[in-house]
Order: structure tokens, then sequence, then C-alpha cells
């Protein structure tokens, strides 16, 4: 179960968007390509200019970072960081207030992946109503992107 912010708890916005795999790539394994966003471009298109505070190359708790996803360029920072297991931040821009969300749960066979996010603001709305499909399009493809490099082994 994700663990919302009150103010991006699903009840509280008007976006709210859910994706899951199942996958044979192991936790270990999902982490490490999920946490190195500044690789998230050369397998994630809908990805670009990824530039994490500090120049690290890996996500942490507390990590403040710029980029560009869906024709949007975002401010972000972990908000939740429990390795293997949980991932969030938040994302901000004009119009937009979002909160991106990640569960790794191991399975028999490997990991299943679930992947939330819920946003407000103006452009998060009109977004909402002229794509609406969009953000669950991006995330699946994500989704799987993640699960196709993470069964490939670690980066």
């Amino acid at each position: 179960m994700i663990r919302w912010p009150e103010k991006n708890d699903p009840k509280n916005t008007s976006v709210h968007v859910r994706n899951e795999i199942d996958t044979k790539a192991p936790p270990e394994n999902i982490w490490a390509w999920l946490v190195r966003a500044s690789l998230w471009p050369s397998w994630y298109p809908n990805s670009s200019n990824v530039s994490i505070e500090g120049g690290a190359k890996d996500l942490a708790m507390g990590t403040k970072f710029k980029w560009r996803t869906f024709r949007v360029n975002l401010d972000s920072e972990v908000k939740e960081f429990v390795p293997l297991e949980r991932l969030a931040w938040t994302a901000k821009a004009t119009g937009i207030d979002a909160y991106h969300a990640w569960l790794i749960e191991r399975t028999p066979t490997g990991a299943h992946v679930v992947t939330e996010e819920t946003q407000d603001g103006f452009v998060a709305k009109l977004n909402a109503k002229l794509r609406p499909n969009d953000i669950h399009a991006g995330h699946q493809a994500w989704l799987e992107a993640l699960s196709e490099k993470a069964t490939g082994g670690l980066p």
C-alpha cells in the first residue's frame, strides 16, 4: 500500500493513476535501475534532462532532482526511500503538484511492482481532460522497460 501524504492522497487530488507489473527480475535489480535516475533517459524515452543535485547518479532520501517528462520540466524531491521496497518523490511545475510512488514486493518468481501518481493543479487537470490516457500509458511503458532492464541484470 502506498503511503500518501495527506494533500497527495487520491481522495484529495484531481488526478490518480495506478500501474503494476509482475516481473521475473529480483527486487535488487528493480531497485538499482529505479534509483539510478541518471540512466532513465537511456531506457525510458519519456524522460530526459535528468539532473541530480550535487551530481549524484542515484536517488537517495531527500535528493532533489530536475527532469523532463510528459513534455513538462519538473523539480522533484525524494520523500520516501526504503531500499528494495518503497520510493516516492514530489514533482512540481507551474500548475502541477504531483506525488509519484513506487512499491516493490518480492514474489516467488521475482517481483511485483506498483507505481502510482497523484496530481493537482490547473495544468494537471487540463492534461487529464485533453490527454486522459497519457500518464497511464507512459507509466506502463516505464514499468515494462524497467522490467526488461532489471531482468537483464544490474546497471
